[in-house]
């Protein structure tokens, strides 16, 4: 029987609503316990299932900040947790791969059930036939030294590594290959990864966007399977031949830089793959990207150069995962423990996105003008609120009670308690251009003041002017 005044407390803070419902639905109980049969191995449950470590561990990137231990203890203390805190930091070390990776996969699927996202960047007209995908490594840093093996060890210690992939135009994250190593390549985990989007069933041909660590015969080979297309940096080490017979296009792309549009093939012998490379002069130096797509009619080069630049919308995804979604502060040590920290944060980003998706249609403004951070804080904000005015087995009680099995259903709530919450702090700001850093010199003695450098009582040596390469090697 749900309390009118917790009802109230949940109309107030809609934010906090919208996301708990979204979690109820994506990690219904019934759901994570067939990941788990699905996707377990050899691991077990005793104590402690999988539903029960899997909330702990999203309310503790809600609620606490990364703080798990204080978490832990309050969920004892509810009653929400019958097994000791050493248990569930065991459970989460013992944490297989392939476990956080089939939640990942299976979660985001069951979310976009809810509502597909809206083009947050639009991309080049040309391309939209394709589904344009940034892949991207990223290895777990920032890991806390808790295990005896890594305690007093000075420098980086890394922990798991990750592959993702990124639809280009809703700014999503769809798939994930993981190694425990965390100073792997990249290259070793292309194949899973692919292999994982393709099983998805999009029935559009998939368009790969990859920096120059991806420009190798084995990538470009898996990439060009089938009808799929890609778009990957060119990679100085290997050659490349014109084709003197295709005539050399040159133009000018959007952000006014002149181009050269060659045809050719990268390598020799049977191994060679037929490309056109594209190369601009970026920042003074060439910069060439190369692509299976040979008809420069139908696919200009001004717009193959466009989506390559929107390839750092996935590179803007890992920060703000790392710095807004907690994965900062890591709760456990183990590889497998960053990397099952790792899915959850992801996923919170694309429930983050979905809540902007019907925020902006609400706002009749564009999801790429709504700022995920500023966004995601006020959904902190009021998941606190929620949790501190309820307490947490109140809460969890109210949102059991009113929770909404339709996706559909789900949808047409979310988009009626979202679309009148619309407030101009969560505009994103514009992006400008910073302007060249000077340095007017060094201040005598090593310091001074504000005040006396307002009124010019102080002193300044000069910046020290590096040599010329020549002079520099006389001297030497």
């Amino acid at each position: 029987m749900t309390n009118p005044f917790d009802l109230e407390v949940c109309r107030r803070l809609p934010l906090a609503d919208a996301t708990l419902k979204l979690l109820r639905f994506v990690l219904e109980a019934d759901f994570l316990a067939g990941v788990f049969k699905r996707h377990r191995g050899r691991t077990y449950e005793k104590a402690i299932s999988f539903p029960t470590i899997v909330r702990l561990i999203a309310d503790s990137l809600f609620g606490h900040r990364g703080s798990a231990h204080q978490n832990f203890k309050k969920s004892q203390e509810e009653d929400t947790l019958d097994a000791s805190i050493q248990a569930v930091y065991g459970k989460l070390r013992r944490m297989p791969l392939p476990l956080s990776l089939g939640l990942f996969v299976e979660a985001v699927a069951r979310l976009r059930q809810v509502a597909p996202l809206a083009v947050a960047n639009p991309l080049p007209a040309s391309l939209r036939e394709f589904w344009c995908l940034a892949i991207d490594g990223k290895k777990i840093k920032y890991v806390a030294k808790k295990l005896g093996v890594i305690r007093g060890l000075k420098g980086n210690v890394f922990g798991g590594k990750m592959l993702c992939a990124q639809d280009m135009a809703t700014q999503e994250a769809i798939a994930v290959e993981a190694v425990p190593d965390g100073e792997a390549a990249d290259n070793p985990l292309v194949p899973g990864l692919v292999a994982r989007v393709r099983a998805l069933g999009d029935s559009r041909s998939r368009l790969w966007v990859a920096d120059r660590a991806f420009c190798d015969y084995k990538c470009l080979g898996l990439f060009c399977q089938g009808r799929d297309e890609f778009v990957v940096r060119y990679q100085s080490s290997f050659g490349f031949h014109l084709d003197s017979s295709v005539p050399v296009r040159e133009g000018i792309d959007d952000v006014g830089r002149s181009f050269t549009d060659e045809t050719g093939w990268l390598g020799t012998g049977p191994g060679r793959v037929r490309v056109r490379k594209i190369t601009v002069i970026h920042k003074g130096e060439p910069l060439s990207v190369v692509t299976s797509m040979l008809d420069g009619e139908r696919y200009p080069a001004a717009d193959i150069l466009t989506l390559y630049r929107s390839r750092w919308g996935i590179e803007s995804m890992y920060q703000v995962v790392v710095e807004t979604f907690s994965l900062r502060e890591l709760i456990g040590s183990t590889p497998e423990a960053t990397v099952f920290q790792a899915m959850l944060c992801l996923l919170i980003y694309n429930i983050t996105l979905t809540i902007r998706h019907f925020v902006a249609a609400g706002a009749e403004v564009t999801p790429k003008e709504v700022s995920i951070d500023l966004l995601f804080d006020d959904v902190r904000r009021d998941l606190t609120g929620c949790l501190e005015v309820l307490g947490a087995e109140a809460t969890t009680e109210l949102f059991e009670a009113t929770h909404i099995d339709d996706p559909k259903a789900l949808a047409k709530y979310l988009a009626a308690i979202l679309k009148v919450i619309w407030t101009e702090r969560w505009k994103k700001a514009k992006t400008r251009k910073q302007p060249p850093k000077k340095t007017k010199g060094y201040l005598g003695g090593g310091h001074s003041s504000v005040f006396k450098i307002q009124r010019d009582l102080h002193t300044v040596k000069p910046p020290k002017i590096p040599k010329p390469a020549a002079e520099a090697e006389k001297s030497a």
